[in-house]
């Protein structure tokens, strides 16, 4: 999207771009001595970040505490645990509903988890057209008006990964309409912040929901008319508002 990411004032997103160039690092091989998630976060106890061993103790004899769950989302998310961090920031939001800033550290792991669950549905599709070619093969064959039938382990392998294809897909969609939920809290907790329309309309567009997105961009223009970006909203809205039937 156009706005820009600088204008979020969560500090946790420097610690996902770190783990995201790193990783990013390990794919392609940069590096000769070799480097890894372990050398991205070297020396993160030494400067505050707690162990996940400690951190689990500390919220599981504290539950009502919420830095201790603040500690154990920070720790899961130094060893690239999304899902662990989610349930560790559900706690701490539970616990404190109007923290913003954890609301929006928590909705931007779930865009993390969206992405993560898309490439898994993306990897199961290039995996089924290398390991069952066959199936897409018969299938672009016509014989009396009907597709070839595949050969029976082409068939299965295609049949496995189509179903991972889609339990993924369906996870990302879960993840994405979770992070609109989150930030319409943020958005709801900060009334007269712009920004936090701006971010729920982003994620809403990007999840199909182009009631909130248009909502939201309605919102940003009554509360920042004059705000360099209206212009851009404007547009935006014109798009959304020619995809979504009127109600009249």
């Amino acid at each position: 999207m156009f706005f820009p990411r600088l204008r979020r004032h969560a500090k946790w997103m420097f610690l996902f771009l770190a783990l995201v160039f790193g990783l990013g690092f390990v794919g392609f091989g940069v590096g000769a001595g070799g480097i890894g998630v372990g050398n991205i976060f070297e020396g993160a106890s030494s400067s505050g970040v707690p162990s996940i061993s400690d951190a689990e103790k500390r919220a599981s004899e504290n539950p009502r505490d919420p830095q201790a769950f603040r500690d154990l989302a920070t720790a899961h998310q130094a060893e690239g645990n999304t899902d662990e961090a989610i349930e560790a920031l559900e706690n701490l939001v539970a616990l404190r509903p109007k923290n913003v800033d954890a609301l929006r550290e928590l909705a931007g792991l779930y865009l993390a988890k969206t992405g993560e669950a898309q490439q898994e549905a993306n990897t199961a599709n290039v995996r089924a057209a290398y390991l069952a070619p066959g199936a897409s093969v018969a299938q672009s064959i016509q014989l009396g008006g009907q597709p070839l039938d595949a050969d029976a382990i082409s068939s299965a392998v295609d049949a496995k990964l189509s179903g991972a294809v889609q339990a993924a897909l369906a996870e990302a969609q879960q993840a994405s309409a979770r992070a609109v939920d989150t930030y319409r809290r943020v958005a709801v907790a900060t009334p007269s912040d712009p920004n936090a329309q701006l971010e729920l309309a982003q994620a809403a567009t990007d999840s199909g929901d182009y009631a909130t997105a248009i909502t939201a961009y309605e919102a940003f223009l009554k509360i920042a008319p004059d705000d360099p970006t209206s212009v851009e909203v404007q547009r935006l809205l014109k798009q959304l508002r020619a995809q979504v039937p009127s109600t009249g």
